[in-house]
């Protein structure tokens, strides 16, 4: 007796196999990110300058989230190729103890970029009677 599996789609495998790549690279850019940290703190330890710190901070950015996307790759391949397709076997993926932990890391990610957006980032000001310059005709 035969019983019936569903395959996966064509998409959904290449896919899988497209995140199984990207997701390699997450131990290196997690480091990546790690350092970046570290010069952001070394950064607003030692300068008042908020165009370095700022630069620094856009590069802490772009780091966590370059590790965000392979870390949620690997959320992906964890929940398994029938995932990509199906939202019950997404739902029973992020329930296996890999794909739980995997979940926990893209959230933590998550935080810690958005942290880094709303609290690290200091924001352009001008000077002040400069903000409707552009704006106003005499």
């Amino acid at each position: 007796m035969a019983l019936f599996r569903p395959r996966v789609s064509r998409e959904a495998e290449v896919r899988y196999h497209a995140d199984r790549e990207l997701g390699k690279s997450f131990p290196e850019l997690l480091r990546k990110a790690q350092t970046a940290e570290a010069a952001l703190r070394e950064v607003q330890a030692t300068t008042t300058s908020s165009a370095e710190r700022r630069a620094a901070a856009l590069v802490l950015d772009r780091a966590l989230t370059e590790a965000l996307r392979a870390a949620e790759a690997n959320q992906r391949v964890a929940f398994g190729p029938g995932a990509y397709d199906d939202r019950l076997r997404r739902r029973k993926g992020r329930a296996t103890p890999e794909g739980a932990r995997w979940s926990t890391e893209v959230e933590r990610l998550r935080t810690l970029r958005e942290r880094n957006r709303l609290v690290d980032v200091p924001k352009d000001v001008l000077p002040v009677g400069t903000a409707n310059r552009a704006g106003t005709t005499p």
